[in-house]
């Protein structure tokens, strides 16, 4: 089994805006995080939060236009992927770090066989041999779980069940080892008992192969076993960073609180959700202060006058900016004294 080992990736501050008819939209605004050899990294939040962005970022798959990374540095073994040639960032995409996009129907090709897309990999990466890429590719499939590898290899994506293509697009990210591997919703779509065999097999590859991953979901309990740290982002910033015990026991940040009380539970008798109000906001129409007061039960008048800055709370690897801390803090007076 591998074990957690060194940073083999870190984000600093990274930006990465789309422009649009209503003006600048901050989609990434001043992320940060570091990813262990071995480790798996879970980033959540609500759709538009910017956690599909960070990680096209990563892989510089932004499309320009409208989008573009505007500032920040992805160290990868402490080269600055971002400064590097499209030629050799071709080398790293695909091969040292690989993606699992949200919906295997669109990211397979419906007019090529699953073979043909899966040995183009190895020889693209590595001049493979049509022979060699055909028996590599069918050995991943097995190890994947696709039944009967050698004759399926052979037919088209629209054969294969949403979960067979799952594991197809796993089997593709796979294929060159990555020293990364960046799973973007990698459940979504499929039912509870393929979620779950979806995850253990990541996991377990990730066991064998000591490959790190990045799990982006919207489903706090997707990263609940499987996470050694977990970011929360909320309108394009990570407003909570923690290990998995600090996010489920002692979550610090309101939207935090909000995203585990919406999730239904069995160890309990209250069985009413208790929902966020209101939608994510306009990233294009941002001010100053915090952009998740307009849902917020803690928010105070500070709130609108200034994004609150990060603090530590309890351990050195547990942060959380917000002004007040929902442990601790008393509800807000009625709505209507606070600054929407």
């Amino acid at each position: 089994m591998a074990e957690v080992g060194d940073v083999i990736l870190s984000v600093c501050d990274l930006r990465t805006h789309f422009r649009g008819e209503e003006g600048i939209v901050k989609a990434v605004d001043g992320v940060s995080f570091d990813l262990r050899r071995g480790g798996v990294l879970g980033i959540v939040g609500e759709s538009g939060s910017g956690k599909s962005v960070t990680n096209l970022s990563i892989l510089r798959l932004i499309p320009d236009p409208p989008g573009r990374i505007v500032g920040g540095e992805i160290l990868f073994h402490r080269q600055n992927l971002l400064s590097v040639t499209d030629a050799e960032m071709r080398k790293v995409r695909g091969n040292r770090i690989s993606m699992i996009f949200q919906d295997p129907m669109t990211s397979l090709n419906p007019y090529l066989t699953v073979g043909r897309q899966l040995t183009e990999v190895l020889e693209e990466h590595f001049a493979a041999s049509p022979a060699d890429a055909r028996r590599q590719s069918i050995d991943m499939l097995a190890r994947v779980g696709i039944p009967e590898p050698e004759n399926r290899i052979d037919q088209y994506p629209h054969q294969f069940s949403g979960g067979m293509r799952q594991r197809v697009m796993i089997a593709m990210a796979l294929l060159c080892k990555p020293e990364i591997l960046i799973a973007d919703e990698p459940t979504t779509a499929v039912d509870v008992t393929i979620q779950a065999q979806i995850l253990d097999l990541i996991g377990s590859l990730r066991r064998d192969l000591g490959t790190a991953v990045i799990l982006v979901t919207h489903d706090l309990g997707v990263v609940a076993g499987m996470a050694d740290e977990i970011l929360v982002m909320y309108a394009g910033r990570v407003v909570e960073r923690g290990t998995a015990d600090d996010i489920f026991h002692r979550p610090s940040h309101p939207y935090t609180l909000g995203l585990l009380r919406s999730i239904p539970r069995l160890d309990t008798s209250e069985s009413r959700l208790v929902p966020i109000r209101g939608t994510p906001p306009d990233l294009a129409r941002l001010d100053a202060g915090c952009p998740f007061r307009p849902r917020c039960d803690f928010a105070e008048a500070r709130c609108s006058e200034s994004y609150p800055p990060t603090r530590t709370v309890g351990a050195a690897t547990h942060e959380a900016a917000c002004f007040v801390d929902p442990a601790t803090a008393p509800t807000t007076t009625p709505r209507a004294e606070v600054e929407p």
